[in-house]
């Protein structure tokens, strides 16, 4: 499986990705340059964190204009996993690729540590490896964490199961606690908290591992095994 981690100019949690990807899962990944790129070289799309941009305007708004934002959308209408961490969560929402919107930590502060979440929806390609309800633990860190939606949205989100992870003690203010959201075909997830960062034992958690290993294997039985 090949995926593209794509890089935005600030982004500065790219390697991180690329790491977890080919050290960790042991598949192949291409940091890929967000001009010039063609994103249908690639299996599954990776949206790092990180600081497009400087976060001018807003966290993710000047990257979500960029001509590759655009074949993210493409791909994703086409079923391919897409995946945004921190920075990459802001700019899907940004997009329209995910609903809600990103405010300021509730305590306006920048927060880095680790963080339990809750797997509430272990149905989707990202969390098929986790059990139902798991106590997972994934670092956040970030300033403008704070998930917000209106009640339409989060009714929404709530009766088709869009809702993924929730932060057991929410350290920022989300609605409902939400930390993860997929879209509704279940196949675009944003999330504040960064697995990448817990895919090795030595990095204090390797339960963002089982994410990526989910992903693969998805694939695999979609696309391998169908072909």
């Amino acid at each position: 499986m090949k995926f593209a981690v794509i890089v935005f100019p600030g982004s500065n949690c790219d390697r991180d990705m690329y790491h977890a990807v080919t050290n960790a899962l042991e598949e192949e990944a291409e940091l890929v340059w967000y001009q010039g790129a063609n994103l249908a070289n690639y299996d599954a799309i990776l949206l790092p964190g990180g600081f497009s941009y400087g976060d001018y305007l807003r966290s993710g708004a000047i990257a979500s204009t960029s001509d590759i934002v655009t074949q993210v959308k493409e791909q994703a209408a086409l079923g391919k996993p897409v995946l945004g961490v921190c920075n990459g969560f802001q700019i899907l929402l940004e997009s329209g690729l995910l609903p809600g919107a990103m405010l300021q930590n509730k305590k306006l502060k920048f927060m880095c540590h680790q963080e339990g979440l809750r797997v509430v929806n272990n149905t989707t390609m990202f969390t098929s490896n986790y059990a139902q309800d798991a106590i997972v633990s994934i670092p956040i860190a970030h300033q403008e964490g704070n998930y917000y939606c209106d009640e339409a949205t989060l009714a929404s989100l709530q009766a088709n199961n869009q809702i993924v992870f929730t932060y057991q003690t929410n350290p920022n203010g989300s609605v409902a606690d939400i930390a993860g959201i997929v879209n509704e075909a279940g196949n675009v997830l944003g999330m504040m908290p960064h697995p990448e960062r817990a895919s090795e034992a030595i990095l204090g958690s390797a339960d963002g591992l089982k994410l990526f290993q989910s992903i693969l294997e998805n694939w695999r039985k979609a696309y391998v095994a169908g072909a």
